[in-house]
């Protein structure tokens, strides 16, 4: 914490006096904390800190993150991630390369921007330095491709590249904040202790590119975009033109081979670059075709560009001089590699891996990578990783228009056709792996049509293919493919929400229903929206899709769909605190769920409306519930929802002042949640802990348990469970009199609820401010508080929270004790 607050004072041209005087705080105070001789501050003292700062939001969450004093060490052990494309063969740029080797030594962060044409070599720099400066970044290095001119791919949307970089840097999916300006500055907040080189390739605009930016430490971020982005503060800008000619002829005799250029006189090779228009990439085509012709001349290869060229006079001359050379080099391939070139036009993501390439060829493996192999001898193809291969963005505008000129209509959608064949089957097989226990909330394929690439992994595969899946999918929404999409949405629906892929979720749910042909797709489409929404809190049109969704599965008689629709209800109304139409929605659900025999519709239904009659302390209903689910999820081995039934009656016992068989049931599950890496597991069963140990006056006990739970919420940016185990903290504080702290603890929980949006827990933290005000003897303090308990309550239509003692009729109890105001002080 220390260097970001000396940084931050620096920045404010503040002395550690002035600095102290603004935020009401001993000088000592400010010197130990820049020194690192207090690692521990007060939430209060960093508040105040951040408020004298003028620290926006972000920042805040940063140096609240670092005063948690989470030692580096502590967090689990992770490998540098390592994400950069292989390197190419590169000539020149020696003014760039240098401009940005300097970048490189940076100890600050420090963000270049390299903008240019198409095909000037922008990526090819970005990637080349990046390989020559990684060894100074230790702690690792990502390239993300935002598409923002990928064809036929929509541009990367902010919230969803964070989630994806949040998981790369070890963040759990269901641990990823909802909203982007969380999820912003948790990954800020990650990168502020380390060192490591970003980038950011092919990006759209400004918007697209600032909540990537890291706020604090060592880290070089480069950047790709056709368009200069002069909206960026503080940002180095590298400006790509065409190569010089000295360049522009090394890189076609490295490319070509020294011997086809030998005794070649420098004005041939000269004239000859001029003719690809000094672009690389244009220059790399034609030095491939002379290596790969021995009868050709560099003369001869001058007047093929020629005549290519003149038959373009429509282009411009940058394009003009790429076309040319494609032309060239597409029209010597043979009859089967002109066929595979156009096909992989067709492909609309953003690589490709041979099996897929074999279903889009419709040809074997193997014969599909001796394709691909021949395509990259003549530079039509790249491999930026092993056994993954794309098209540049100029050469995939060809090939497709190739396949449009060549390609009867009927081949090319049966091309796509058996391209989203083997993708919708590879991702299905994916997903059973990954979870098996939703196999039947999915669409089915024919068991002996399922496919998987021979990967180590479902994960490794779906990282890999992704991107390829949605912007498939959006192709097969938008091109008549209603079958495709509809099988996409529902097969990757859960991977995108534990994913925090909120965003790209509605649009894959929105496509396939615009593209929806019949009632259950419909249906289907609107069970994905409204349950992605509900988490992204869009409560009312969640709502919505909900009840549109189980009307037509009601008119349809769609049973599965009915359960599905039933429950998503249920869920909605408990997180708005409609308790007994939440109950009722999950027991209709429950039936169905065992009249046609889906066992994992039974086990959400009980464990959800265990939890519901557990909030309404109607105890010995939850008991039932959730003891049922727990034989359940034992008996399938479901161990993610024995840990949720676990968990609930641990809540259930302790509410019962059943401390022993309470803390069983939380130890069992905080084992469970910590084998099977459930982070938010972790987080509700401490929680539940420091509630047990609390209720049995064991301080110190409960005091580390809160204490463990505040440490992950902040380390994985939660702040949900941020908000738990400060108030967790407040009340306990309180039972111990050290009501002084606890108002603290309740301030900072009841600004955490604020931010959360969230109407019960702003209920629960006044609550708890006004039972610490009470004790301090600041009655008309607590008299507010407990009104505004009272007020939300009553506009939310319920009489209590799920905290036992923040009720409606307590909190009148604690009112009608409190001494009359003084006249005149009635507010």
């Amino acid at each position: 914490m220390g260097a970001l607050l000396r940084a931050w004072r620096e920045r404010a041209l503040l002395t550690q006096e002035q600095l102290a005087a603004l935020a009401g705080l001993n000088v000592r105070t400010v010197r130990r904390l820049e020194s690192g001789e207090l690692r521990r501050p007060r939430s209060m003292s960093v508040r105040l800190l951040g408020e004298a700062l003028g620290l926006d939001a972000a920042e805040l969450s940063i140096l609240t993150a670092a005063a948690s004093g989470i030692p580096q060490s502590s967090r689990p052990a992770r490998a540098a991630p390592r994400q950069l494309p292989a390197d190419v063969a590169f000539v020149g740029r020696a003014a760039e390369l240098a401009l940005l080797d300097e970048a490189g030594g940076a100890t600050t962060v420090l963000i270049t921007a390299i903008d240019g044409m198409a095909g000037v070599g922008k990526t090819a720099l970005a990637v080349h330095a990046a390989h020559l400066l990684a060894a100074r970044f230790p702690d690792g290095d990502l390239f993300v491709d935002l598409h923002g001119y990928t064809q036929s791919m929509t541009p990367a949307d902010p919230a969803d590249t964070l989630a994806r970089v949040l998981g790369l840097l070890g963040v759990p999916g269901e641990s990823i904040p909802q909203h982007v300006d969380d999820r912003a500055a948790l990954y800020r907040t990650l990168l502020a202790e380390r060192r490591m080189l970003l980038v950011l390739d092919n990006a759209a605009d400004e918007a697209q590119v600032e909540p990537l930016l890291p706020g604090a430490g060592g880290c070089l971020v480069l950047i790709t975009s056709r368009r200069r982005l002069v909206g960026l503060d503080d940002v180095r800008t590298v400006s790509l033109d065409v190569l010089p000619v000295t360049d522009a002829i090394a890189l076609f005799s490295d490319t070509a081979g020294p011997e086809r250029v030998a005794g070649v006189p420098r004005e041939a090779l000269a004239e000859t670059v001029r003719r690809c228009g000094l672009l690389p990439l244009a220059i790399r085509l034609a030095a491939a075709r002379l290596k790969a012709h021995a009868a050709w001349s560099v003369s001869h290869l001058l007047e093929r560009l020629e005549e290519h060229q003149s038959l373009l006079s429509e282009l411009h001359a940058g394009q003009r001089s790429v076309t040319a050379a494609l032309d060239l080099s597409y029209r010597e391939l043979t009859v089967a590699e002109r066929r595979a070139y156009r096909l992989l036009g067709l492909h609309v993501g953003l690589d490709i891996a041979a099996e897929a390439a074999a279903a889009l060829l419709d040809t074997t493996r193997e014969q599909a990578v001796r394709l691909l192999d021949r395509l990259l001898e003549a530079h039509l193809l790249q491999e930026p990783a092993v056994g993954r291969y794309r098209l540049h963005d100029l050469i995939h505008a060809h090939a497709a228009a190739m396949a449009a000129e060549e390609e009867p209509e009927s081949d090319r959608r049966a091309a796509l056709t058996r391209l989203l064949d083997h993708y919708g089957q590879a991702a299905s097989a994916a997903m059973d792996r990954l979870y098996p226990y939703d196999a039947d909330m999915r669409p089915h394929l024919p068991a002996d049509t399922v496919s998987m690439p021979d990967v180590p992994s479902a994960t490794a595969w779906l990282d890999a293919e992704l991107a390829n899946l949605l912007a498939l999918a959006q192709h097969a929404a938008e091109h008549g493919f209603p079958a495709h999409i509809r099988h996409l949405s529902g097969t990757l629906h859960r991977c995108l929400r534990t994913r925090g892929r909120y965003a790209e979720a509605e649009a894959l749910h929105l496509r396939a229903l615009s593209a929806a042909v019949d009632p259950p797709g419909e249906m289907e489409a609107l069970l994905g929206l409204g349950e992605i929404r509900c988490v992204m809190s869009r409560y009312e049109t969640a709502v919505e899709d909900t009840m549109r969704a189980l009307d037509i599965a009601r008119s349809v008689g769609h049973r599965a769909g009915e359960l599905r629709a039933l429950h998503g209800a249920g869920a909605l109304y408990a997180y708005q605190g409609q308790f007994a139409p939440a109950v009722e929605a999950f027991t209709e659900s429950l039936g169905i769920a065992r009249e046609i025999g889906h066992r994992t519709g039974e086990l959400d239904a009980l464990i959800d409306a265990g939890q519901v009659h557990r909030l309404m302390d109607h105890h010995e209903a939850a008991a039932d519930h959730l003891t049922q689910a727990l034989e359940l999820a034992r008996t399938i081995g479901h161990r993610t929802c024995e840990s949720r039934a676990l968990q609930g009656l641990g809540h259930s016992h302790l509410k019962l002042g059943r401390h022993r068989q309470a803390e069983d049931c939380f130890s069992q599950a905080l084992s469970l949640a910590r084998t099977t890496g459930h982070r938010l597991g972790e987080l509700t069963n401490l929680n539940g802990l420091g509630h047990v140990y609390r209720s049995q006056g064991l301080r110190e006990k409960a005091l580390d348990c809160y204490q463990q739970a505040l440490d992950l919420a902040r380390e994985i940016g939660n702040r949900n469970w941020q908000f738990e185990a400060v108030h967790g903290s407040g009340r306990l504080q309180h039972d111990s009199g050290r009501s002084g702290e606890a108002l603290e603890s309740h301030r900072e929980a009841l600004d955490l609820a604020l931010g959360l949006d969230q109407a019960s827990d702003q209920a629960r933290a006044h609550d708890g401010l006004a039972h610490a005000h009470a004790a301090l003897g600041h009655h008309d303090a607590a008299r507010h508080h407990w009104t505004q308990a009272l007020d939300i309550m009553a506009a939310l239509g319920v009489d209590r929270t799920e905290e036992r003692g923040a009720d409606a009729e307590s909190i009148r109890t604690h009112l009608a004790r409190l001494p009359p105001p003084a006249p005149g002080d009635e507010t």
